[in-house]
């Protein structure tokens, strides 16, 4: 439903995206997990039609988005990552907008309408300007919007950015929602913890896709071992910073968390253990995972 082949695309001077390949089917959703400046909006701007690439292809199903003749229009909901609702509209104000804009007849957006503020629990707020809503309505609203016209392909970039953790699930729920009717979802996000709830997830860093599938046979075939320190951070980080076997590491509360390059534990931990740190085991994680694969290429 959702098909990028090679795409690459140059923006001041930088690459931004270089040879970019991923597939979406109906009922999937794909996460783009990186970073600030990982290329992650560039991806879905050129799926859905809005930057030309310097090279590669683009396909939602099977259409040209960049053929105006093509109806993805009709076929595509986009999200983008800035606020982009009218704030001086009212929630149902912003909602008809979308509808004048589709061109939807009163009888389906009505259904629609109704449903996706059912869905979104919005239906209460509904002469609240859009200004005035929380961070997590607001952008359970810009979703309500896209969804409005019941697009194939769904393309969110950082949608749960900025609100708080039950909105972040309310999001997610929402999603699924929709997957049972063959939407095709592709979703950027920084957050490492949300491609556990994508089908597929692609680690994207520097324009470049490190790796991508299952989250978690990603995390499973991950082949460095993982472990929680206890002691002082400072003494802690100071080791840790002289060791070029140590892959990742992250605050865990008032420990931190370490990767450490198959085969090299021994001397490691040996050097930690100097250092008055006490180490244990630990179950690998998507981040652990991204932080340490970064830190190979990027070495590599």
């Amino acid at each position: 439903m959702i098909e990028l082949a090679g795409v690459t695309h140059r923006f001041g001077g930088r690459v931004a995206l270089a040879g970019l390949s991923l597939r979406v089917a109906p009922g999937e959703i794909y996460g783009l997990i990186g970073p600030d400046g990982a290329g992650k909006t560039t991806a879905l701007r050129i799926a859905a039609g809005l930057i030309d690439p310097a090279a590669g292809a683009v396909r939602l199903a099977g259409r040209d988005p960049f053929d105006a003749r093509s109806g993805t229009r009709e076929l595509l909901g986009y999200m983008p990552q800035q606020y982009s609702l009218y704030g001086d509209l009212s929630v149902a104000e912003n909602l008809a907008f979308f509808r004048e804009m589709y061109g939807l007849e009163r009888a389906m957006f009505v259904a629609r309408r109704d449903r996706l503020m059912h869905l979104t629990r919005l239906a209460a707020f509904r002469d609240r300007r859009a200004s005035a809503l929380s961070g997590g309505m607001y952008k359970k609203l810009a979703l309500a919007c896209a969804l409005l016209h019941d697009p194939k392909v769904l393309l969110l970039d950082e949608p749960t950015t900025g609100v708080d953790p039950v909105s972040r699930r309310e999001l997610w729920d929402l999603l699924h929602e929709f997957l049972a009717e063959g939407v095709a979802i592709a979703i950027a996000t920084p957050y490492m913890d949300e491609a556990a709830r994508c089908h597929r997830a692609g680690m994207l860093y520097g324009g470049a896709l490190l790796a991508e599938g299952a989250p978690a046979e990603l995390v499973a075939a991950f082949p460095h071992p993982v472990y929680t320190l206890h002691g002082d951070r400072d003494a802690l980080e100071a080791a840790i910073a002289s060791s070029a076997d140590v892959l990742a590491f992250t605050p865990a509360g008032a420990r931190l968390r370490v990767v450490v390059r198959r085969g090299r534990e021994q001397g490691v931990l040996a050097g930690l253990a100097a250092a008055g740190a006490r180490a244990e085991p630990a179950a690998a994680t998507f981040e652990d995972l991204f932080l340490a694969t970064v830190r190979e290429r990027s070495a590599a």
